[in-house]
């Protein structure tokens, strides 16, 4: 197989070190879905990659492919969160997100929904207006959708008596576009009973325990 050089747009899910320099980066990209590649370099003071290779870095990366692995050549960011970064509970959040979306992604499949989704999600964190739980459990309703295995209609929870407001609410979220996901707020009561219900389903169809939702429990 012959190298090759491509161009993908996505955001940095997750790195580690390796060897003295070096990163390993995870990228959730539009185009291959989830893709690792080494970004050479990148722990060297002054590397152009020093940046492009950190979580939350989003823009458009060009790889090079070659036999056995890939290289991060070079990137060009578009957003890199930074304000999240300077927030110890905005990050621990925004990991939280990056780290469901690591599970739920694969590699060579269309990463463009997820992706979308992720975005949207980190800029609904940094926005004032919106309280932070709720654009957690937005999140977590909309990619159990968009994984497939979360069921889109809410039957099972006839028993449970909710508030109107809130089946609203959870019918808006598994339906709308990912684009008007944060565009409205909840009372407390009814934000109460949405997470109920998230949290149920979370714990119903995601087999996978978080180190970054432990983490999040710790610093709010």
């Amino acid at each position: 197989m012959s190298s090759q050089i491509c161009t993908v747009t996505g955001i940095v899910l997750s790195a580690r070190p390796v060897g003295e320099y070096d990163k390993l980066v995870t990228l959730l990209t539009k185009e291959r879905g989830k893709f690792r590649a080494f970004a050479r370099g990148a722990r060297r003071p002054g590397n152009p990659l020093m940046a492009a290779s950190n979580v939350f870095a989003f823009g458009d990366f060009q790889i090079y492919e070659g036999r056995s692995s890939s290289s991060i050549s070079q990137a060009d960011i578009q957003n890199y969160f930074g304000e999240l970064l300077k927030d110890l509970e905005g990050a621990c959040y925004g990991q939280y997100f990056l780290e469901f979306a690591d599970y739920y992604t694969r590699e060579n499949m269309d990463g463009t929904d997820c992706l979308r989704l992720v975005y949207q999600s980190l800029r609904a964190l940094s926005a004032p207006s919106l309280p932070r739980v709720l654009v957690r459990y937005v999140y977590e309703l909309k990619i159990m959708v968009l994984s497939g295995e979360c069921p889109q209609t809410f039957e099972q929870f006839e028993s449970w008596n909710l508030n109107s407001s809130t089946l609203y609410a959870l019918r808006y979220v598994t339906g709308s576009s990912i684009e008007r996901l944060y565009t409205f707020t909840l009372t407390d009561e009814v934000l109460a009973e949405y997470i109920k219900v998230v949290t149920w389903l979370r714990e119903h169809y995601v087999e996978h325990t978080f180190k970054s939702l432990e983490i999040l429990a710790t610093c709010r």
